[in-house]
């Protein structure tokens, strides 16, 4: 069997949500979408579950973090090279999303973040893999 992941997102307008992470050339899957909740394919497995403040609440018995004013989670996704980077990030703030750092090139690593539109943050990276087995470079 393969894993998969489902990522769990309250959010408080979830038309406004959709809206942002179709435009960022995601899927919903209507099958396991209604008025409280959409689901958002990244790839065959992997998945953001978006889900009003009450569906998110009936999930657990702590608070809601305010993710507009702390970090509860930095999801990192990756991309297949440093334009795939740039464009995802670029998609992500034309939406409506905000830039949480400058873009950050280490040479092997090539990553943007950016916060959603309830303050979800989120890394899209980019890694030269043989670069990275490689170690860092000889001073």
């Amino acid at each position: 069997m393969t894993t998969s992941i489902f990522v769990n997102l309250p959010v408080s307008d979830l038309e406004a949500s959709k809206a942002f992470y179709t435009a960022l050339g995601y899927s919903i899957n209507p099958n396991f979408t209604d008025e409280t909740a959409a689901c958002v394919v990244f790839s065959d497995t992997i998945y953001a579950m978006l889900l009003t403040h009450a569906k998110f609440s009936e999930f657990t018995k702590q608070p809601i973090a305010d993710t507009q004013n702390s970090t509860a989670a930095i999801v990192a996704i990756s991309a297949d090279s440093r334009e795939a980077v740039d464009a995802l990030a670029t998609k992500a703030l034309e939406a409506g999303g905000s830039e949480t750092y400058d873009p950050q090139d280490l040479g092997f690593m090539y990553s943007r973040a950016f916060r959603d539109l309830d303050g979800h943050h989120w890394e899209v990276l980019w890694m030269d893999e043989a670069a990275a087995q490689s170690g860092p470079p000889e001073h």
